[in-house]
């Protein structure tokens, strides 16, 4: 009798196995890359966020209207000139592929503008900006770190604000544009020894 149940268990075990297999209970999607080919070196990847639609939350001392609502943030001195972003990020085809946040700071005299941002099926980047807005509205900054995929690359990402100009009603009031500049790690030969 103790055999037939063991069989059983693993009977129902091969049977499950086989049916998730047949029939995936989830069925994620990674939605393809665009990366560019830059013409010195690297790839270069766009995302962007439509606001305020792709605002998920925004922290800061003395909102009237946190988002989102009922959000209350801290009010501990340490944290009266940070503001933290939270927002969903697009790439070309306009299909969320990620979140990434943004903390801006002060810290002392300088301001100190970071981005992270997450992509599931590949990774995280980190990238820290300059706090002045380059000629054009621009700003620049390094990627200092990555996960999984963006791991070995280092480069550079541009922020620039989009206002909309077509004035229809349900279009965004504007988007942050966002685009980086990946390059390998620069991995020197080993020489060979006579």
């Amino acid at each position: 009798m103790l055999r037939i149940f063991i069989f059983g268990i693993l009977l129902g075990i091969a049977a499950a196995a086989g049916a998730l297999y047949a029939y995936p209970a989830v069925d994620q999607h990674r939605e393809a890359s665009i990366v560019t080919v830059a013409a010195n070196g690297g790839n270069i990847e766009s995302f962007h966020v439509n606001v305020p639609m792709d605002r998920i939350m925004v922290g800061a001392q003395g909102r009237k209207r946190p988002l989102p609502p009922g959000m209350q943030w801290p009010g501990e001195e340490l944290l009266a000139d940070v503001r933290v972003e939270l927002f969903k990020i697009r790439n070309a085809r306009d299909i969320v592929i990620g979140v990434a946040s943004r903390t801006a700071a002060k810290d002392g005299e300088s301001d100190v503008i970071d981005w992270v941002l997450h992509l599931p099926a590949r990774g995280s980047v980190y990238v820290t900006m300059q706090a002045r807005a380059l000629e054009g509205g621009y700003r620049r900054g390094d990627i200092r770190a990555g996960s999984r995929e963006f791991q070995p690359l280092n480069g550079f990402m541009t922020e620039r604000w989009v206002a909309d100009t077509s004035g229809d009603a349900d279009a965004p009031s504007g988007r942050i544009e966002l685009r980086t500049n990946y390059v390998g790690q620069y991995v020197p030969e080993e020489e060979e020894e006579p």
